[in-house]
């Protein structure tokens, strides 16, 4: 044998002094794993955050009365169900209907966001529910007292951005949250 090899494996046997091959194998294994497991958090942790900034970028049409934006955080196929029911489709359909509802009914109307949940269906997927508040507001029969809301949203990752692609609204009534049977559940 040449000098080399045996310079090579006492090098070896410095750096993994009595291991065997395959502990090497599986150590090296588990600490690639683990290295990937920190990306993918890591790319949740971005993602959550994109999609939080699409959140606040539609509350901020909102309450400015203007959804010239729309196109910014919505895909063109993006879908609309309001809470009384209204489908709107399509980014042309969604904006021309937010922006006249915002020119009549809700011109002084602001909405709070509570709270979002995220949850991932794919890397590319993700349902978000929004829990908020909206002011009043003057409807065609009479004023509407503030309340809150729950959205259900889907969002898409295209091209690196994530979109809006479809969303309703659900006004919630108070009056008979008290009947959720789930509030009575037994808890396991």
């Amino acid at each position: 044998m040449s000098p080399l090899y045996y310079a090579q494996a006492s090098a070896l046997r410095y750096l993994y002094p009595k291991q065997s091959v395959m502990k090497k194998i599986i150590t090296t294994t588990a600490l690639l794993l683990f290295i990937n497991g920190l990306s993918l958090a890591q790319d949740r942790v971005k993602d959550e955050a994109a999609i939080h900034k699409q959140v606040d970028a539609m509350i901020y049409s909102w309450n400015h009365h203007n959804y010239d934006d729309l196109k910014n955080y919505t895909t063109e196929d993006t879908d609309w169900v309001n809470a009384p029911g209204m489908w709107w489709k399509g980014r042309e359909e969604s904006r021309y209907a937010h922006q006249v509802y915002h020119e009549t009914l809700f011109k002084e109307s602001v909405i709070e966001k509570k709270s979002v949940a995220i949850r991932f269906i794919t890397k590319d997927v993700a349902i978000a529910h929004l829990y908020w508040h909206f002011s009043a507001f003057t409807a065609p029969d009479g004023e509407k007292p503030a309340s809150d809301c729950i959205a259900t949203v889907v969002y898409v990752n295209q091209n690196g951005k994530w979109l809006m692609t479809a969303a309703q609204n659900v006004a919630i009534d108070q009056n008979v949250q008290q009947y959720d049977p789930v509030k009575q559940m037994p808890k396991h």
